[in-house]
């Protein structure tokens, strides 16, 4: 066998051994990625600055949520099965273990039914900032946005303080995901056009400066 092939097939031997024992990685990161702090901060002067609408008419029954994702897991399931660690599910999706990791406030929780999914930029604040004048099928597509860091894996308590306050009334305990959050929230907000309020907007660049 010649020299160059005799290199190609050690390289293929290498490559298929590799494969072989190579972790599988979920499709989407936990969460997916937001833009740099640059791009963010550019985001973040396109957004339009405007008083908060009216609550008039809000319920969360008028964001479909938790809808079917993918096979039996509908969005609540892909996000705990993504955000997880050795998440293990049953037939229908939903998770018989694992563990979770809250970076609001770095608790881990284990039980999934512990385990809160929150709207990075809550419904009511949506609703608030241009959703009211959505149709109900992009609500819901909001409600379900798996494709940027809309959604996340965080504990109950966490979750529940936030309510629906916008970075003026709410930061995470958590300090370090100061930048993380506030890129996670100015590319929700610009990717579905959606208005800040000024104090919004000043907590937001407060915390990019964290970057």
């Amino acid at each position: 066998m010649s020299h160059p092939a005799l290199v190609r097939l050690v390289l293929a031997l290498t490559t298929a051994v590799i494969l072989a024992f190579a972790p599988a990685s979920p499709a989407n990161a936990y969460p997916p990625d937001p833009p740099s702090p640059a791009e963010s901060a550019g985001q973040l002067a396109e957004l339009t600055v405007a008083a908060p609408g009216s609550s008039d008419g809000y319920s969360r029954d008028r964001f479909p949520h938790w809808s079917p994702a993918e096979g039996s897991c509908n969005t609540r399931e892909m996000v705990l099965v993504r955000d997880g660690s050795g998440v293990t599910t049953g037939a229908d999706c939903y998770p018989t273990a694992g563990r979770w990791y809250s970076v609001y406030d770095q608790v881990w929780v284990e039980e999934p039914g512990d385990v809160s999914v929150d709207h990075m930029v809550p419904l009511a604040n949506a609703w608030r900032s241009g959703a009211g004048e959505w149709s109900e099928e992009r609500r819901e597509d909001f409600a379900n946005d798996l494709a940027r860091g809309q959604l996340i894996a965080v504990t109950a308590s966490s979750n529940s303080s936030k309510g629906d306050s916008d970075p003026s009334e709410w930061k995470p305990p958590n300090r370090d995901w100061w930048c993380y959050y506030a890129r996670h929230w100015t590319d929700v907000k610009y990717d579905w056009d959606l208005t800040v309020t000024s104090a919004e907007k000043a907590a937001l660049q407060e915390m990019l400066g964290t970057c």
